[in-house]
C-alpha cells in the first residue's frame, strides 16, 4: 500500500451504518486467509507473446482445517455470465467448496485450475486416490489483456503455488497486486479490493467479509456512496477499446450459519453492491459472485438442523452487510490502485483521489450525518 493512496474510510467515506472488522477485510472472518502472486515481466521488446506481463494470482483459503475433507457451504450467482468460474456446477449441485479459491486472468484460468490441483496433489496423498478422489477447484477470471500480454501464457503453476503459500490472515494488500495487477474499472486502474462488516450482537454479531476483483464499469456511471462522480471525469481523448465490459469477481465470506440455499441469496445481494458503484452487468461482462460460510460444513459429522440455519428476517442484516461491504471493496480497489503501464505503451491512470475529495465536498457529502 503506497503512502499517496488511501482506502475509502481514510477519505471519510462511510458506506452504510455497520462497523467494519479490525482489518476491514475478508480476513476479518476467522480462518479466512488471502495471498497474492504478482507476475510483472518487462521484456527487451514489446512483441506479442514476449510481454509485458501484468497479471497474477490471488488466492483465498476458506480455512486451513483440511478444506478438502471439511468443505464449506457455498452459493453462487451470475449477474452477467460472459466469464468463467470453475467449480460452479458443484456449488450449484452440492452446495459446497472443498478447495481454496483462485482468481487470475481469463486465458490463464486453465493454468490456475491446474496449479491448484497440482498444489493439493503435492501436499495431500489422498487427492486423486480412493481416500479423497478428485477435487474441483474454484478458479475465476477477468480479462486483463488491455495491459497484459495474454498471448504470452506467462502464468505458471509456480505462480499459483506462490499465491496459495502467501495466504495469511490480517491486512490484505489491495489495488495493483496479484490477479488485480492488469485490471481496470470505469476506465481507471482497478484491481483487488476488500471490506468487512460486523453485525451488532442483537442481530447476531456475525462477520461478513468481501473481496472483489474489479474490471468493469462505464466511466460516466461511477458512483461513490450515491454521489455520481464519474460524470465529472471526462474520458481523455481517443480510446482504443470502445467497450466498457471487462468483468468482476466477488467472493463473500461469513461466519454466520448459512446453508447453500441462503448463500445463493447472499451472492445475489452482493450484485446490488456492484450496481451501487455503477455496474449494469454489461453484455460482454462476466460478473460472477460466490459466497461461503465457515460455520456450516456440509460434510461434518454434526449436521446442523434447520433451526441452526439463519432464516426469515434474521438474514436481512446480513444482506445489508454484504451489499455495503461489496460496494466499499470496489471503492478500495479503485482508490488503492496506482497508475500502471502495459503492452503497446498503454497506460491505465489511477483515479485522482484529490479530485474525488473535491467532488464529494462540493456535493455536500462531508456534511452528511
Amino acid at each position: 500500500m503506497t503512502a499517496e493512496r488511501k482506502r475509502a474510510r481514510d477519505l471519510g467515506i462511510r458506506i452504510g451504518n455497520l462497523e467494519t472488522g479490525d482489518f476491514n477485510a475478508i480476513t476479518d472472518v476467522k480462518g479466512v486467509e488471502v495471498g497474492h502472486c504478482t507476475v510483472w515481466i518487462d521484456p527487451a521488446d514489446d512483441q506479442t507473446g514476449a510481454g509485458p506481463s501484468r497479471t497474477g494470482v490471488t488466492a483465498i483459503w476458506p480455512h486451513r482445517d483440511d478444506v478438502i475433507r471439511n468443505p464449506v457451504a457455498a452459493g453462487f450467482f451470475s449477474l452477467s455470465g460472459t466469464g468463467e468460474m470453475t467449480g460452479r456446477s458443484e456449488i450449484e449441485e452440492l452446495g459446497r467448496i472443498c478447495t481454496p479459491i483462485a482468481l487470475t486472468n481469463t486465458m490463464g484460468i486453465g493454468m490456475g485450475y491446474h496449479g491448484v490441483c497440482r498444489y493439493l496433489i503435492d501436499r495431500d496423498p489422498g487427492v486423486g486416490e480412493d481416500e479423497v478422489g478428485f477435487v474441483i477447484p474454484v478458479v475465476a477470471e477477468c480479462d486483463d489483456s488491455y495491459l497484459h500480454d495474454a498471448r504470452g501464457s506467462h502464468l505458471t503453476i509456480d505462480h499459483v503455488a506462490a499465491a496459495l503459500d502467501d495466504a495469511r490472515s490480517g491486512p490484505v494488500r489491495e489495488g495493483v497486486v496479484g490477479s488485480g495487477t492488469g485490471m481496470h474499472s470505469f476506465r481507471f486502474k482497478g484491481g483487488i479490493g476488500t471490506s468487512s462488516r460486523v453485525l451488532p450482537v442483537e442481530t447476531g454479531g456475525w462477520t461478513v467479509g468481501v473481496l472483489t476483483m474489479t474490471n468493469f464499469g462505464a466511466r460516466h456511471r461511477l458512483t461513490v456512496d450515491g454521489v455520481p462522480i464519474g460524470r465529472s471525469f471526462p474520458l481523455p481523448g481517443p480510446f482504443e477499446d470502445k467497450r466498457d465490459e471487462g468483468s468482476g469477481i466477488v467472493v463473500v465470506a461469513t461466519d454466520a450459519p448459512l446453508d447453500s440455499r441462503q448463500l445463493n441469496r447472499l451472492a445475489k445481494r452482493a450484485a446490488l453492491g456492484l450496481g451501487r458503484t455503477g455496474s449494469v452487468g454489461a453484455d460482454g461482462s462476466g460478473e460472477l459472485l460466490v459466497a461461503f460460510s465457515t460455520a456450516y460444513r456440509p460434510e461434518s459429522e454434526r449436521k446442523l438442523s434447520n433451526h441452526d440455519v439463519i432464516d426469515g428476517y434474521w438474514i436481512d442484516p446480513i444482506f445489508e452487510a454484504v451489499i455495503d461491504a461489496t460496494e466499499e471493496s470496489v471503492l478500495n480497489a479503485l482508490f488503492m490502485a496506482t497508475t500502471t503501464s502495459g503492452r503497446k505503451g498503454r497506460v491505465r491512470e489511477a483515479i485522482p483521489i484529490d479530485r474525488v475529495q473535491e467532488i464529494l465536498d462540493a456535493s455536500g457529502y462531508y456534511s452528511r450525518p
